[in-house]
């Protein structure tokens, strides 16, 4: 390859020689696309890697090509209109994704949650934290290049939350459920005591999953030190999230907003001491522990009455004029809407903070000086879904 135009295709990677350009050790630089279609990429993604031999000397992150014009299409639809588009958002976790667009507009009218609909959205929001960290963990093993018993053992899990997301919404990932002050139907019959039962057994799969893998010699040395992320640039870079809490930043939407009635819950905030892959894994395994915690309580504690706002309308619905941001502690981060009001059905404008384009602007930073193999794990530890990123 003694040309820019040369290129070799392998395995999802297109290889290009740098002409003129060396590396520290007098060799060619050598640029690899990898993706959009490489497994490791998680959606179609791609990144432009130049690497010296193995060492990654400069990283490009380029997406684009998942764009849906999510934001355009929110302001020529009404405000209830919108609410299935948030769904596809990201797909892992319609229900926050509802309930995140829902706070901004009732902040915007001026409407009030019943008490029993506020527990249903802490509900849903953890049993979606719970998949949601599951498969994140099955997905970074089988980046690591580990067979599927990991993704199995997590999607096994996730298959006993989306079944008690499909019995109660209709549907098991595009739930539109979460309606302006509130939500769009009650329980059905026998819906908490299934959800006793599904977390019932959820303390022996993390049991499970950690005596299988956090103390496996193959992960420690793969993720350990790997892929190291700063308190500094984490702040600087407005990371949120599992990310922000591995690198030892306690900040976490549900203990400094208190939204919703989340000061009613009693959980902790877990913390990373070094900022690297395996504490960003393990970030998942402890807020999973946190989250069945919460679960419990709510569980408990949640009492009959209304799930919606008898103010809010269905058809008409004009909000004031003005603006809110609506945020919330989602799986991957801080996930906020903003929106401008005119007084039409419409908004005027509709802005989304995506928690997972957001960390992905520290991708180089973290990747330079590491083996191209380390790229796809630390990307893993990012836990992005393209939904979000292009929107």
């Amino acid at each position: 390859m003694n040309s820019p135009q040369t290129a070799a295709f392998v395995s999802g990677y297109e290889v290009r020689a740098k002409s003129g350009a060396n590396g520290e050790f007098g060799g060619e630089l050598l640029e690899i696309a990898m993706g959009p279609h490489h497994p490791s990429t998680h959606g179609v993604f791609r990144m432009d890697v130049v690497l010296d031999g193995e060492r990654v000397v400069k990283l490009k992150p380029v997406f684009g090509y998942l764009h849906r014009n999510h934001e355009k299409i929110a302001e020529d639809a009404t405000y209830l209109a919108s609410i299935p588009y948030t769904d596809r958002l990201d797909y892992f976790c319609s229900l926050t994704n509802n309930w995140a667009y829902c706070l901004a507009v009732e902040k915007l009218a001026g409407l009030q949650v019943p008490e029993r609909a506020e527990y249903i959205r802490v509900i849903t929001a953890e049993l979606t934290r719970l998949q949601n960290h599951a498969c994140l963990g099955g997905f970074l093993l089988q980046d690591m290049g580990a067979s599927g018993t990991p993704l199995m053992y997590a999607f096994r899990e996730r298959e006993k939350i989306l079944d008690l997301f499909e019995s109660l919404t209709g549907a098991r990932m595009m739930c539109n459920y979460m309606r302006f002050g509130g939500c769009r139907c009650d329980l059905p019959d026998g819906w908490l005591e299934q959800t006793r039962q599904v977390l019932a057994g959820f303390p022996r799969f993390l049991d499970e999953f950690e005596r299988l893998l956090n103390e496996n010699e193959i992960l420690m040395s793969r993720t350990q030190g790997v892929g190291v992320l700063s308190s500094d640039l984490a702040v600087n870079a407005g990371v949120t999230g599992p990310m922000l809490r591995a690198s030892g930043v306690n900040y976490d939407l549900r203990k400094v907003d208190k939204y919703g009635i989340y000061d009613r819950f009693s959980f902790r905030i877990p913390l990373g001491d070094h900022g690297d892959v395996y504490d960003r894994y393990m970030m998942r395994i402890l807020e999973m522990r946190e989250s069945f915690n919460i679960l419990s309580q709510a569980l408990r504690d949640i009492p009959e009455g209304p799930i919606v706002d008898p103010k809010a309308k269905i058809r008409g619905f004009r909000p004031k004029a003005g603006e809110a941001y609506g945020r919330i502690e989602a799986p991957k981060g801080e996930l906020g809407f903003y929106l401008i009001s005119d007084g039409s059905p419409n908004p005027y404008r509709y802005r989304v903070r995506a928690p997972s384009f957001i960390n992905l602007t520290i991708l180089e930073d973290m990747c330079l000086g590491h083996h191209v193999a380390d790229v796809v794990i630390i990307l893993g530890s990012f836990d992005i879904v393209l939904g979000e990123v292009d929107r």
